[in-house]
């Protein structure tokens, strides 16, 4: 234990240095919990756990602890309880070892840290504990349920717990008791401690974000590892909630996107960002705006707003019912032809046009091709010259709307090009306002 690392990391791994094993040198091991009962329910060892758990930076305020035994511990059980049963001892007689090792621990570290142990807690503490001499005792499962024991990726050994049991309740009474012990062998050294795990659950950040360049994409643009944009939305917000929050990572989820060269005005785009295994969760209202600030001053290139925690079932509601939702863009439109203002009168007579739009060229290399239909609830225009006009559309959400403009060679039906009888392309689009049939924030506790 003296051997774990001082750096505050999450996980500490732990050579064992021999002092326990030679503490116990002149006592016998339990053949069944092979020490664990014996010697890691101390309070100098739950200390050790405990100045390790406050080193490592969480912020907490309950916790729930979790142990990982030697998959061979579940062997040594199944002959205990064999024993147990010859005894008239049910199975609801008999504890686990897991239990009775909570049961004796959960007040020493509740003690210890000064906070309750809540099994719903976000923050785990794990102790890993290894036997490696006691290996053996899961040979004979493997002669006899080999299929219980197939190599698999990261894994060090086949003789995982989950392998273990599976093929403790495959095998057959009369067999377990011709291959295995009774008693079990008595081992000669205590279990050690693999490692210490201190990991909290993620907590989540949403509010809404306005884009005012048309060179910044909503999420790293690279293509072939090559970065395209030094920068993007994603990067320019969670940048400083990583910092803050002291996360090892993030997800980052909006409601939609917008292209690198399309503005996004109005009342914003909401977004959500997961940050994982979080070592500062607590903020007061204050901070929040405060950070916001932070993240608005440092570019001129997005703004957010309503920054706030919020709990992951909100996070569903940000995507609910996306397709439904209506959308409100502004549009600047050329045309090869020269137009006067009578030319575009008639686009504002017309309301809820269904269009076909195929998948567009531009998005088939990750959309699967498709006809979807979409509808045009409105659309309102600006005369600006002979060849220029700025065309405000109300949408559902999912159109794509350069395609509505320039018909994209005819897979989008109709389109401006053909209700006009032009050639027409846009030159410029905002998303002016999004307009949410279902959005509700969930404050996070």
């Amino acid at each position: 234990m003296d051997n774990l690392g001082q750096n505050g990391e999450g996980k500490l791994s732990v050579i064992e240095d021999g002092s326990m094993a030679s503490k116990n040198s002149n006592l016998n091991v339990c053949n069944v919990c092979l020490g664990i009962l014996q010697d890691f329910c101390e309070k100098a060892f739950i200390k050790k756990v405990c100045q390790k758990v406050e080193a490592s930076g969480f912020e907490f305020t309950n916790l729930v602890f979790s142990v990982s035994f030697p998959p061979q511990l579940s062997v040594r059980e199944v002959r205990s309880f064999n024993i147990k049963q010859s005894l008239s001892l049910g199975r609801d007689d008999i504890v686990q070892l897991k239990e009775a090792y909570k049961w004796i621990t959960h007040p020493l570290f509740s003690e210890e840290l000064g906070v309750p142990i809540d099994g719903k807690s976000l923050f785990e503490v794990s102790v890993v504990f290894a036997h490696p001499e006691t290996v053996e005792d899961c040979h004979f499962l493997r002669a006899i349920c080999p299929e219980c024991f197939k190599p698999a990726k990261n894994k060090q050994s086949v003789f995982t717990r989950m392998a273990v049991m599976k093929a403790l309740n495959k095998i057959k009474e009369e067999d377990f008791r011709k291959q295995f012990p009774c008693p079990p062998n008595s081992p000669k050294a205590v279990c050690t401690v693999l490692e210490i795990e201190c990991a909290h659950g993620a907590v989540f950040v949403a509010g809404r974000y306005n884009k005012y360049s048309r060179n910044l994409p909503q999420t790293p643009w690279i293509i072939d590892g090559e970065r395209k944009l030094e920068s993007s939305v994603e990067e320019l917000i969670s940048d400083h909630l990583l910092t803050v929050f002291k996360a090892e990572s993030f997800n980052f989820s909006s409601s939609g996107r917008e292209d690198v060269d399309v503005r996004t005005l109005g009342n914003g785009r909401p977004f959500a960002i997961e940050l994982v295994n979080p070592h500062r969760i607590h903020f007061t209202s204050q901070e929040i705006k405060e950070l916001q600030q932070r993240i608005n001053n440092s570019s001129n290139k997005i703004q957010v707003r309503d920054l706030q925690l919020v709990t992951r079932e909100a996070i569903g509601h940000m995507k609910e019912g996306e397709e439904e939702k209506t959308k409100t863009y502004s549009a600047l439109i050329w045309t090869n032809k020269a137009i006067q203002r009578k030319d575009i009168e008639f686009l504002d007579d017309i309301k809820d046009l269904k269009i076909d739009q195929k998948t567009p060229l531009r998005v088939l290399h990750r959309r699967p091709l498709a006809v979807r239909t979409r509808l045009i609830h409105s659309m309102e225009t600006h005369y600006v010259d002979e060849h220029h006009f700025r065309l405000y559309l109300k949408t559902q959400a999912g159109t794509y709307i350069k395609e509505f403009v320039h018909g994209d060679f005819g897979r989008t039906k109709p389109n401006i090009g053909s209700l006009m009888d032009v050639t027409a392309d846009i030159l410029e689009l905002d998303v002016e306002v999004n307009h949410f049939i279902v959005e509700i924030w969930v404050h996070y506790h």
